[in-house]
This record gives structure tokens, sequence and C-alpha cells, in this order.
């Protein structure tokens, strides 16, 4: 743990940087790719052009400063951090580099107010945490080698099917180059897909696993976005045949099929989110004989959804499945399984009216947070809410 000095020191910085956290990390990533610009191929450039890097890190930072003679409450958030660091494969090497500039900006954004002490503090903190983070993702690392299929690093993957999911949504079957056996997953995980860039570098994006595990490939469902490199990327130039690297299984969203509930499954998606709920789906429906599942899928109109037809067929063969289908609008056959509207509490009630049940939830923003602020109006416990948002999770909260 760090003194007592140090916490004091932190926990008092903690308004401080709240209210100039944005500002320090815009400064931080503007420092950090000008010094070292050999970490750049780390980091989203999509996520940094629309701020949401520094949102999520600038939240972090406050996070640690409030919470650093608690750390039991960021449990949650270090797992999901050093999964991502896992996936991207960032090493203890990469540690004193962020150390570095970091450090460094706190000073010169905050000017004066930034005593020797403050930052000697947070020195102290910073090489706390990475320690704990360095720690967790060599037990990562370890755990991805370890599983049936596993390695480190990056692996080449042919594409050995590309097939239209809907109006702007392509999967990829990809199977290991070297012919071995594709690794096993938790249901919900994501893979990382590294493809070079015009510049001739490289950038890196996760992709959520749309299958169940045990297949004989690997199956990414891709959106495409209008100014998304790596999207347009796969979507027009890769051709069956090619082959991709490929990053192990990660992530801390996945359903755990060893825990027996008696409670109902809801799974709630909205558009391309319905992917890493697609893997839960299949899974839990053999893993979890006679359990009771609603799975509930928004999207805008029909022609953007992928996978209603597959999800009907497991409808018809599982009758624990009740499957529905919601659009924002259109002029639709209303049914028992399809309607226009958006995702809200009361369809959701109207399939599960004690709502008492697990949630798993993937979308866009605007659906996560209305669904997270029903679901905790209802009083449900933290270990009962479990979610994939792409962002700082903090705006979950602030709406």
């Amino acid at each position: 743990m760090p003194s007592q000095q140090t916490i004091t020191i932190v926990k008092a910085t903690a308004p401080i940087l709240e209210e100039h956290g944005e500002a320090l990390t815009r400064h931080f990533y503007t420092r950090l790719f000008a010094n070292n610009p050999e970490v750049a191929p780390y980091f989203n450039s999509a996520n940094q052009a629309g701020g949401r890097q520094q949102k999520a890190l600038a939240a972090a930072i406050t996070a640690y400063a409030a919470n650093i003679d608690n750390l039991e409450v960021l449990g949650n958030a270090v797992e999901l951090i050093t999964q991502k660091h896992a996936s991207l494969m960032i090493k203890p090497e990469h540690y004193p580099i962020v150390g570095e500039n970091l450090l460094a900006s706190i000073r010169e954004v905050l000017g004066e107010a930034a005593t020797d002490d403050i930052i000697a503090a947070w020195a102290e903190a910073y090489g706390f945490l990475a320690e704990i983070m360095i720690g967790r993702e060599k037990q990562i690392y370890a755990e991805n080698v370890a599983r049936a299929g596993g390695w480190e690093g990056f692996k080449k993957f042919k594409v050995v099917r590309k097939q239209a999911e809907s109006s702007n949504i392509v999967s990829f079957y990809l199977q290991p180059a070297d012919g071995s056996a594709p690794p096993t997953f938790k249901p919900g995980q994501y893979i990382t897909l590294r493809v070079p860039t015009p510049e001739g570098s490289t950038t890196m994006r996760n992709y959520s696993l749309s299958d169940a595990s045990g297949q004989d490939s690997l199956r990414i469902s891709v959106k495409r976005e209008e100014r998304g490199y790596v999207s347009n990327l796969l979507h027009n130039d890769i051709r069956e045949g090619d082959t991709l690297d490929l990053g192990p299984p990660c992530g801390e969203f996945f359903l755990d099929i060893t825990e027996n509930h008696e409670r109902p499954l809801v799974l709630l998606a909205a558009g391309i989110g319905v992917t890493p709920l697609f893997s839960i789906l299949q899974t839990a429906l053999v893993q979890m004989p006679g359990r009771e599942i609603v799975f509930i899928h928004g999207c805008l109109t029909p022609d953007v959804q992928a996978f209603r037809e597959p999800l009907e067929d497991l409808s018809k063969k599982y009758p624990n499945l009740r499957l529905h289908h919601r659009y924002n609008s259109g002029s639709l056959a209303i049914d028992a399984v399809t309607s226009t509207g958006m995702i809200d509490a009361e369809l959701i009630e109207a399939f599960v009216p004690q709502r008492d049940a697990d949630y798993f939830f993937c979308g866009p923003q605007p659906f996560m947070v209305g669904i997270y602020q029903e679901l905790l109006k209802w009083g449900l416990p933290p270990a009962q809410i479990r979610f994939e948002f792409f962002g700082p999770r903090e705006v979950l909260k602030a709406a």
C-alpha cells in the first residue's frame, strides 16, 4: 500500500483532478504521442478524435484518487482495464512511459498547484497501481496460453467464410492459419484484430465473438461504420482466403456457466450489441438446459438486424427461450415477437413481471444509459446487472 502521506495527498487532489481531468488527459495524450509515437498503435484513433478515451482516462484517474484507500471499490474497473490491456498486448515496459508523461502532464497543466509533494505522491500512487495491473495482466497472459488452443501475442488466422448478416453487418469466420484448433473462450468475450494502416503502422480493434465456443472457427460480426477505418477495410478489402492477425479472447463481460441460477436470464441487445449476447444465448441454451431465457433485440429497421432467422430458429427449438424483436419505427406487422418502439422498462417487465432476473445488455450509448437507469430504479443488486459498454462507464452513472 502507498504511505499514509501519499494517500492523504492523493485523496486531497481528487476534486482538483475532477475539475481539470479532461484538460489534463487531453494534454497527456498529446504529450505521449509526441514524445513516444511508438505507443500510438495501442490506442484507437477514433476514440481519441471523439474524446472518449480522454474522458475515460479522466474518470479513471479521479476514481483512483478518491478511492486509493479502498481499492476494493475499483475491483471491477481494474479487471476491465487489465483485460483490455491484455487484449492489446500492453506489457510492463509500457508503464514507465505512461507514468513519465502522466506526471509531467500533471505538473504542466496544474502549474504551481502541482507541488513537489503532490508529484511525489502521485508517482508512488501510480507505481502502486501499475504493480497491481502488471500482476493481473501477467495472470491473464498465462491463462490465455493455458486454455485449449491458446497462445500469447498475435496469431495468423485465415478468413474461411465471409457472410452478410444484414445491410451493414458482415460475419467473418476465422481459423488458425497453422491448422491448429481455434481457442476456447467464455461467451461474451472479444478478440483483438490488428491490421496495417496506410501510414505503414498498425492499428487494433476489439470485436466480440458472435458464436459459441467449441466451433471449428471463430466468428466476428462487424458493422460498417461510416468513418471506421477497420470496419470499412474488412467490408471492402478482406476476402475469403486472406489472413488476419488475432489476439487471444479477452474480456470481463461473460456468462459464467458454472453458476446455476434459478432466476431467468434476460439478454437485451440493441443494434450490433447483439454480437456478445448471441454468443451468450447459444451457450446458455446448451449449457443451462431448462433455464428461462428472454432475448430482446432492438434495431432501427429489419434490414439492419443481424441474426433474426437464427434467433427464430432457436426459439422454435428451445421452448424455454422467449424471443422479441423491437424496431424503432416503420409500418410493421405487430405480433407476439415483433413490435415498434424503444426497449424500455414496460417491455422488459412484460416478459419478467417479477423483475428478479440476471440481466445482460449491450448496445449504443443511449440504449445503455436507458437500460442501466431503469434497472437501478428496480433496486436490483449489482451482481444481477452485467453489461458491455464501449465508452466511459461514468456516462451511465452521470445520466
